[in-house]
């Protein structure tokens, strides 16, 4: 297992060195190693846009979600407020409108 540090955009495990930076193969991030270091621990949170996204934020969804369980749809453009962002592979809590509490991915929303 490489000792390399994961992608702080995409989280890739297939990072490398260039010279004084690594790459990521998969979004093309760049990034100093030396700020690698500082930034190691901690996991940013982008939208389907690139923006960083932060707790308390407001997003708009970009595409329909259907509600697993449930025969509702959470529909292009619907708009969340007061988002917070958690660890896990749904990485935005958050409750929409209608439907009430729900986790989404960061990568069907865009930040409002």
């Amino acid at each position: 297992m490489s000792d390399l540090p994961r992608c702080p955009a995409c989280g890739s495990n297939y990072t490398y060195e260039d010279g004084d930076k690594f790459v990521c193969p998969e979004c093309a991030n760049e990034w100093i190693k030396a700020v690698a270091a500082e930034s190691s621990e901690i996991k940013r949170v982008v939208d389907a846009y690139g923006t960083v996204l932060a707790n308390g934020d407001t997003i708009t969804v970009i595409k329909d979600l259907k509600v697993k369980g449930s025969s509702h749809v959470v529909k292009v453009g619907t708009k969340v407020k007061n988002i917070r962002l958690v660890e896990g592979d749904h990485d935005i809590d958050c409750k929409v409108a209608g439907i009430g509490p729900m986790q989404l991915r960061s990568e069907f929303v865009k930040k409002a």
